[in-house]
């Protein structure tokens, strides 16, 4: 017999990310993150490779990111507009967490099993931020899939690569809700 939660399944329902550039101070401490980043690693992880890793951005590591971000982007040729994305991703933030994707050598686990894995985490980490009461945002963009970025940002191995960047903080606007998934138009039935 199931043992339902309906609070549980009432937040996923109504679940919604908040707009980075809303997220404001205070952003949680590293006591409050440890739960949240504890609860995002029990993501589903076939093996138990940990083919997933944190790198948690604080407040005074944001204006070099921007200004490497900016700097990357004019080397690449981006225009401003492509450039200030990039760069405002961090300007804005107060505390961000990328999850990087980091595959193991294995005969048993695909390598896109452990990056679904890395997107499980991604999400987990949102519904745990949110679920304890911080707004929460996952970005990626240029700068997250950019070798060159995120090579010099957060030392990544050639193996790794970007999964998420989820900027956390507290929120000061709630985004209106926006229309959801058609699932007659998503679920096949089959019956035999």
């Amino acid at each position: 017999m199931p043992n339902p939660n309906p609070a549980v399944l009432d937040f996923l329902l109504a679940r919604r990310s908040r707009p980075a550039k809303t997220l404001a101070l205070p952003a949680p401490s590293r006591a409050e993150l440890a739960p949240i980043l504890t609860a995002a690693a029990r993501s589903p992880d076939h093996g138990k490779l940990e083919p997933w890793r944190f790198i948690v951005l604080e407040k005074p590591a944001m204006p070099r990111l921007a200004a490497l971000a900016d700097a990357r982007g004019a080397a690449l040729g981006l225009d401003e507009e492509r450039r200030a994305k990039g760069r405002g991703q961090f300007e804005a933030s107060h505390l961000a967490v990328v999850v990087v994707a980091s595959p193991k050598p294995s005969d048993k686990v695909p390598e896109i099993e452990q990056t679904l894995s890395a997107g499980a985490v991604c999400l987990a980490l949102l519904n745990a931020a949110e679920a304890a009461g911080w707004g929460a945002n996952w970005l990626s963009g240029w700068v997250a899939h950019d070798r060159g970025f995120v090579t010099e940002a957060f030392g990544l191995a050639p193996q790794e690569f970007v999964a998420g960047i989820l900027h956390l903080g507290t929120e000061t606007a709630a985004p209106p809700d926006r229309p959801r998934p058609d699932l007659a138009q998503l679920v096949t039935w089959v019956e035999a």
